[in-house]
């Protein structure tokens, strides 16, 4: 058997690299991938998948039903991108062109450039490459079924909206909402956020809060009969950064918590007016045992510190809620958070991995995100088993040198079959987070 999956990895290695070429190609800014979905769909349909569906929320799901009863594990990306930025910072390449060539890329380690083939264009490293992998790591399994070849448990791609402004809308929708609607289950889940082929157990947690400083106008010829809401908001920035220059928690692996202002404006913004109102937007990125509750009150207070001080200044904190409407026209409104989570390297689902890589001869190494992906919600939220693996490196997403190297894609093709097939062997306590 697995002779024969090298087989098919081979054939079908140039319908996979053209498939995340036509999905580059495709742009699909968040609640606006419905002509992404689509090519997903469609090609699901054509490779053999048992079932394949969009649900309401405009996530592709397709499965393989293995021969005998086992777990369902869970391969996961998302079709939205942000946006491609100033096209003339992409050195020469089209944003949205595929193009495939040799140029200079990092090495698997991620110490040092070399030469290899890659696909440049906005998402080949966030997470259309990934995406193609999978759903083609699938159409092994769906071949192999049909030549008389039995495997256990269920291969379940799903391809979801909504993952890049954090509110994890389309995980949610389909984890909480379709998939038990449907009756079906996940055990086990791997993202394909960039990895770099390595295994990635975990991630901070984030929050987006939204901070409202209050004055009150007057003419700009006369600011002394007013409260300038800017001057006053930053008596509060400069005591957020020094809050957070010594007081912050730590995971040994995760690293350090972190805030970033992000966001700042004004009101009413216009010649010869002193503003009223001055808003600020944290990113606040937490460690496992940190809330969101945590990260408003520490803001509070510092809020209310500076209120005893002067009591001219007032503000309001709270978590960001927007409401986003998907292709498909659901709209809601949910909290910008994102749970933090890690998973043991030595947790049997985590081991199992491992286990699958090196039967092929694949090095096994470990990592975990600087960014959060929707596993936040699996994970974190729902205490189930995931770990990242894919082709794609960190470097690289969200950049104008966005790329994905094709030997990666190649080896992350057989990769994703070899932890299938150790992950189906677990038990159920195999896919429990502690």
């Amino acid at each position: 058997m697995i002779e024969r999956i090298k087989e098919h990895a081979k054939a079908l290695k140039p319908a996979m690299v053209e498939l995340a070429q036509r999905a580059i190609r495709c742009p699909s800014l968040t609640g606006e991938e419905g002509e992404m979905s689509e090519i997903f769909l469609e090609e699901l349909q054509k490779l053999g998948y048992d079932e394949a569906f969009r649900d309401e929320w405009g996530n592709i799901v397709g499965i393989v039903r293995g021969t005998e009863d086992g777990p369902t594990i869970m391969y996961n990306g998302h079709m939205d991108h942000v946006d491609v930025g100033d096209p003339s910072e992409w050195n020469g390449y089209d944003p949205y062109g595929g193009q495939m060539d040799i140029s200079e890329i990092y090495n698997e380690a991620g110490d040092a450039l070399e030469s290899a083939l890659v696909i440049h264009g906005r998402a080949a490293a966030d997470t259309k490459c990934g995406i193609a992998c999978q759903i083609y790591s699938g159409a092994i399994l769906a071949r192999l079924k049909k030549e008389g070849f039995g495997f256990k448990g269920n291969y379940m791609v799903s391809a979801v909206v909504m993952e890049e402004p954090a509110e994890q809308i389309g995980m949610i929708g389909l984890y909480e909402q379709t998939l038990p609607a449907r009756g079906l289950t996940v055990d086990g889940v791997v993202s394909c956020e960039a990895t770099s082929l390595k295994i990635y157990c975990g991630h901070r947690g984030r929050v987006e809060l939204k901070v409202e400083v209050s004055g009150v106008t007057s003419h700009g010829s006369t600011p002394w009969l007013g409260v300038n809401a800017v001057n006053q908001a930053m008596k509060l920035v400069d005591a957020v950064e020094k809050r957070y220059a010594v007081e912050y928690k730590e995971d040994e692996k995760l690293g350090k918590s972190s805030i970033a202002l992000t966001i700042i404006n004004c009101t009413p913004g216009a010649m010869c007016i002193v503003p009223d109102r001055c808003n600020i937007t944290y990113d606040r990125r937490l460690v496992p045992g940190e809330t969101p509750e945590d990260a408003v009150r520490e803001i509070q207070e510092l809020i209310d510190r500076l209120h005893g001080e002067d009591p001219a200044f007032r503000a309001t904190v709270e978590v960001s809620t927007v409401p986003r409407t998907t292709y498909t026209g659901k709209t809601v409104a949910l909290p910008n958070i994102k749970e933090g989570w890690r998973i043991p390297e030595d947790h049997p689902f985590t081991a199992a991995a491992a286990r699958g890589l090196q039967k092929i001869g694949e090095p096994v190494s470990y990592s975990y995100w600087d960014f959060g992906t929707d596993l936040a919600m699996i994970c974190g939220r729902h205490h189930v088993a995931a770990i990242g693996y894919s082709p794609m490196q960190e470097y690289y997403c969200h950049r104008p040198v966005d790329m994905c190297r094709v030997d990666f894609m190649e080896r992350a093709l057989l990769g994703n079959l070899a932890i299938f097939n150790e992950l189906v062997q677990l038990d159920k306590d195999g896919f429990r987070l502690p």
